[in-house]
């Protein structure tokens, strides 16, 4: 058998692209447990059954942001609850599956040992199907389950944890243009609320603040504006609001919404510019134009501002997911484990949880991407 890079999945004989594919999605990566049951019909179109998602959020709230040790034993504790109501929800039972898909990295580790262990142990309990599925690759293709959109686009990944350019040039084919090279866009959110004292989560925290505040009342930098290369920095950005709080402490409500405002156009701004850095080099390839933003920073709406405008003047089309599929779930992780089943790319029951596990690895050869195409 033809194996997959980095995984230790396997090009199966016979591939189930020809027949309808029910699959169970889990994903246990960070601080919410989540678990979708997607069908997949023999073109490619894509239907959610049923979306369950329990958050950790007053587990961790104290400590202002997630305890590893404490999130994987939370996964523990309600994974099978979980699992339960995604049958319930979509009135199915472990039978009525074809195949099971989980996270297994990148992320908290305690946590994606949690989530791919019970989807091993369904996979061999009912014999069916294992998808190991990297978590950056559930949000790249969320887009094909909520509007059937299919590579080739322009992708930006904008989360907690990545913040990164990539070329997606066909089916299972990432190519990385650029990223950050420190602070992703969505852990600066979170450090400047931590910072202002707004509260855990931090992302919606700084948007909610933000919104009755003057986002030009503080001139902050705009990091690595210009260059040509797609890069990301935000540590510059998020010193400069640190300075600013510390020269108006103690830092009064209406000085927090104008702070808060003022960073968001900074990173809207920032966004903008590397984007016009990232179109320059995937219009070099001759694919259609057309941009998804996925992530849960992709909720953000003055982000969502920049990027549309952006769009407008370089006539790309905008592609985002809802924002309840921006966040962590598992309907992304059962579609892009049913897409990988579909193609007879399967895992075996010795794949590794990995903590890293950069989306550029999980292409697929380009011979295995054509043989996959010619099977069409």
């Amino acid at each position: 058998m033809q194996q997959r890079a980095s995984t230790g999945a396997t090009k199966e004989p016979g591939a189930t692209k020809d027949r309808e594919l029910t699959v169970l999605g889990i994903e246990t990566s960070c601080d919410e447990t989540a678990a979708a049951i997607v069908r997949r019909d023999p073109f490619g179109n894509g239907t959610l059954l049923s979306s369950i998602i329990r958050s950790q959020f007053k587990d961790h709230e104290a400590y202002g942001g997630v305890v590893p040790e404490i999130a994987a034993r939370a996964h523990v504790q309600v994974v099978d609850k979980i699992v339960e109501a995604a049958l319930n929800e979509a009135k199915l039972d472990f039978g009525d599956l074809d195949g099971v898909a989980a996270t297994a990295g990148p992320g908290l580790i305690g946590g994606v040992l949690v989530g791919l262990v019970t989807a091993k142990a369904i996979a061999l309990v009912h014999d069916i199907p294992l998808a190991a599925v990297n978590h950056l690759e559930g949000h790249a293709l969320t887009v094909g389950l909520t509007e059937g959109l299919r590579p080739p686009y322009l992708l930006l990944l904008v989360s907690g944890g990545h913040t990164e350019f990539l070329k997606v040039g066909g089916a299972f084919q990432y190519e990385k243009l650029g990223g950050t090279i420190d602070d992703a866009l969505g852990e600066a959110f979170d450090k400047v609320a931590k910072m202002l004292g707004l509260g855990f989560p931090g992302g919606p925290a700084v948007e909610r603040t933000a919104a009755s505040g003057d986002p030009y009342r503080f001139d902050l930098p705009r990091p690595l504006a210009g260059r040509p290369r797609p890069d990301f920095s935000f540590s510059g950005l998020k010193t400069a609001v640190r300075q600013v709080a510390l020269t108006h402490a103690p830092v009064s409500r209406q000085v927090a919404a104008d702070l808060c405002a003022s960073f968001q156009k900074a990173a809207g701004d920032v966004v903008r510019d590397r984007l016009r850095a990232a179109m320059t080099i995937y219009e070099a390839s001759g694919l259609p134009r057309r941009l998804v933003v996925a992530g849960g920073v992709a909720s953000n709406r003055t982000l969502r501002t920049a990027l549309l405008k952006e769009c407008e003047a370089s006539e790309y089309t905008f592609h985002a997911p809802p924002p309840g599929l921006c966040t962590d779930n598992a309907a992304m992780i059962a579609w892009a484990g049913a897409n990988r089943i579909a193609a007879g790319l399967v895992d075996g029951l010795d794949v590794a949880a990995r903590a890293r596990w950069p989306i550029s690895e999980v292409s697929v050869p380009v011979e295995t991407v054509k043989e996959l195409s010619a099977a069409e």
